[in-house]
Parts: structure tokens; C-alpha cells; sequence
């Protein structure tokens, strides 16, 4: 697989804001191979179909929120991909992840109208990748194998099988734990499927997102 670290816009204008975000609208999905695009449905919650592919949907988050230090969602998976290592390169296939993309907060106000693809790959980014899927020990801290060492992390929730759960995390205890020191503006948000290195087909939806 071929996965690129993502990051995404800043705007004051987004589908995130404060509290609840909605999946209904200003989202937009971000294909990572010309040839593999997962299927999303947007409305009340974000449903999606993997079947042997991958790619994000992502959004911009409001200014209101830059500074959120928690998250809560629910998410469901119907069909699921093997167990595999999170860890490895090309063998990482994982149910449904969501996405937290941060920047330094002195940056953030200057980034506003800069595209998704103008992002990717900068220094100063930090992704944290709250995952359902794997074989890794839940709660564990995994450095990302894509992108620019130290960008990124993958921090499993669950590990590969079908079932409903329920999530709260502390974005700002996780970013000290993955990077350490203190988070900066949470400037994005993305959700994605991955299921194309087992060639396998995952169902799945999240919804009752908000940020605190």
C-alpha cells in the first residue's frame, strides 16, 4: 500500500464545529492511488465500504476548535479485514481509522486556503491515527512507516473483528505520549479504510463525533 501521510486544510468556514461534527457535508475524499477508492456515504454518520482498496475522506476543522484537547465517537464495523501489523509498511490494513492532523499553533492562522496536497509531507505536521483493526496491543503507540520518521503515529482502539463500540480519548495526554510536549492546533480530521494489501472488504460506519 501505498499511503501518504495526511494532513489537511485550515478554514473558519468547515463542517467541523465546536462540539458535534457533522458528517453531512464538507467532506471530500482524497484518493491515494489512481486505481482504488473506497465508497463513503456522508449524512447523519460516515458509512464506507472498502472492497481490496484504500483512500481518506478528510475535513477541514473550524478555528473554534483548534485548541480541542478530547474526542469522543461510535463506530461499527459489519465486515472486517484479517488481523495484521499495524507497524508494517505494505501489510497494514485496518478496519476504519479516524484521523487527528495538528500544526503548531503559530502556524495554523497562516495556512488558511492551503490545500490538502500542499500539506502533505510538512516538518511541522503531527497525525495521530486512532485505529480499529491490527493484531498490536491496544493502546500502544506506533510510529507511522509512511511519511516523514516522527510525523506520525497509529494508536490501536481495536483490534481486527466486527462489533459496535464507543471512544473517548485525550488528544492532548496522546500527542505528549507520541510526540511529547504540548499539541498545537488541531487543524484537520480524516477517516479511512484500508483493505487492499489483504485484498479483503471491510463494512463500516462512525458517527457521534464531537470534540471537547
Amino acid at each position: 500500500m501505498k499511503r501518504i501521510l495526511l494532513a489537511a486544510a485550515v478554514s473558519t468556514a468547515t463542517a467541523a464545529s465546536a462540539g458535534p461534527v457533522s458528517f453531512a457535508s464538507g467532506w471530500s475524499e482524497q484518493k491515494l492511488s489512481l486505481f482504488s477508492s473506497n465508497d463513503y456515504n456522508f449524512g447523519s454518520n460516515l458509512s464506507m465500504v472498502s472492497n481490496g482498496s484504500v483512500s481518506i475522506a478528510w475535513s477541514r476543522v473550524g478555528q473554534s476548535d483548534w485548541g480541542a484537547n478530547g474526542a469522543s465517537w461510535s463506530w461499527t464495523v459489519n465486515k472486517s479485514v484479517p488481523a495484521t501489523d499495524l507497524s508494517r509498511k505494505g501489510g497494514d490494513d485496518r478496519n476504519i481509522s479516524l484521523y487527528f492532523v495538528f500544526v503548531p499553533a503559530d502556524v495554523a492562522p497562516t495556512l488558511s486556503g492551503a490545500g490538502i496536497r500542499s500539506l502533505l509531507g510538512r516538518s511541522d505536521v503531527r497525525v495521530i491515527q486512532y485505529a480499529w483493526g491490527g493484531n498490536n496491543a491496544v493502546g500502544s503507540v506506533i510510529a507511522s512507516p509512511y511519511g516523514k520518521s516522527g510525523t506520525g503515529v497509529t494508536i490501536p482502539l481495536r483490534q481486527a473483528g466486527t462489533g459496535s463500540a464507543t471512544e473517548r480519548v485525550d488528544l492532548a495526554a496522546d500527542y505528549a505520549r507520541a510526540f511529547g510536549g504540548q499539541k498545537g492546533a488541531l487543524i484537520g480530521l480524516a477517516v479511512s479504510g484500508d483493505s487492499d494489501d489483504t485484498s479483503s472488504v471491510i463494512e463500516a460506519a462512525i458517527g457521534n463525533l464531537s470534540l471537547n
